[in-house]
């Protein structure tokens, strides 16, 4: 994987770059797209490529592991040939799902003891077999294992965890280099910051993670309940630390204010089942606020889902015409939706490049987060 930082803007740290693997160019800031257990939920592949195009989705090791089995994705050659994926892919290590299974797990040193939330059986994950599964499924990014901590946190098992996420670390790094690729193409492993919500930790861990010497780096434990102004003040405290001229990664956030809020603080790539899983439930988000499109006050509207004609679908739809898919429980509203939002979310990321790159967002950012908080 290779990294180029072409702009930093003026007035903040968000950053505009381009990062190269062996499955192509992924352009920064960058949202992936949630696509857990070999799909992202209620979207064809051809209709990702063509209205949403994401350089990059994510997949999920935990949900990939347990299904459809390693075997299946090892005979298959792997997830991209799995689902017919020809871009760039991300997994995740896991770690968050651990955490949240905390009724069904037991952590020691060696590992996590889990219980399956399909069929109730237990397994048993270690940084050495995460990385083997990670192996097989053969994303093009690949991440830590890590303990994700819950909101709010005791100080003392904050530090404990973070030493443990350490130790995690350096197994995982020196396994991985007893475990080749598997499918011919490079595989680019991120390490995790932790820390909880305290400044002396997060900075303890992103000086561990920086001197790991990874090609990217990423921020975790974050977006689990705690305040947006702690996340931005921990993202702030380790986007100081870690390397400028690697890509950083915030996992699983956020809101469209949360994405534009820690590019500003110099954050490159981004994940969240917000848009598909607020798209299901009727909430769509817009250039000028959010909708939800159940209401009754969108049956006889005409007018276009997105007020400046923003559009990510072949055919515009109304939102009489959605609203009237939801309330007749129709799952093309649904699929809509989920395009819709999906769509969104790359535009404001893409649109935040492109201010990025004219030296205009600072202004334009702070207009939109007005904007993004408004109830349509």
């Amino acid at each position: 994987m290779k990294f180029d930082l072409l702009h930093t803007d003026a007035q903040s740290r968000a950053r505009a770059g381009k990062i190269t693997t062996d499955h192509g160019v992924i352009e920064t800031p960058i949202f992936m797209p949630v696509g857990t257990v070999a799909t992202v939920k209620g979207v064809h592949q051809r209709e990702l490529k063509q209205e949403i195009n994401p350089d990059i989705i994510l997949g999920n090791t935990y949900h990939l592991y347990l299904r459809p089995k390693m075997d299946i994705l090892k005979q298959a050659g792997g997830l991209h040939k799995f689902m017919n994926w020809d871009r760039n892919i991300l997994t995740d290590s896991g770690g968050f799902q651990v955490y949240s299974l905390s009724a069904n797990r037991k952590i020691k040193e060696e590992g996590v003891k889990f219980k399956s939330h399909i069929d109730g059986s237990y397994h048993f994950f270690s940084p050495e077999s995460v990385m083997n599964v990670q192996r097989t499924i053969g994303a093009d990014i690949i991440m830590a294992f890590d303990e994700c901590t819950p909101y709010p946190c005791d100080y003392h098992y904050a530090r404990r965890s973070m030493h443990r996420t350490h130790r995690w670390l350096d197994r995982c790094i020196n396994h991985l280099e007893k475990e080749p690729e598997h499918y011919g193409y490079s595989q680019t492993f991120f390490p995790i910051v932790q820390g909880s919500t305290y400044k002396d930790l997060r900075t303890q861990s992103a000086e561990y993670i920086a001197n790991a010497g990874a090609l990217g780096n990423a921020i975790g434990g974050l977006s689990v309940g705690e305040p947006a102004e702690e996340m931005y003040a921990m993202t702030d405290i380790v986007c100081d630390i870690l390397p400028k001229e690697k890509p950083r990664y915030l996992m699983g956030v956020g809101t469209p204010n949360n994405i534009l809020e820690n590019i500003a603080l110099g954050v490159d790539m981004f994940d969240c089942v917000m848009p598909t899983r607020n798209a299901r439930n009727g909430m769509l988000f817009t250039s000028e606020g959010t909708i939800n499109i159940k209401n009754r006050k969108w049956a006889d509207d005409f007018s276009p889902i997105d007020v400046n004609g923003y559009t990510w679908v072949d055919t515009e739809y109304s939102k009489a015409y959605l609203r009237h898919l939801f309330a007749a429980d129709e799952s093309l509203g649904k699929q809509i939706a989920t395009i819709h939002n999906l769509g969104f979310y790359m535009w404001l990321v893409r649109e935040a490049r492109r201010q990025i790159l004219a030296g205009t967002f600072t202004q334009w950012k702070n207009g939109m987060v007005k904007k993004m908080g408004q109830r349509l």
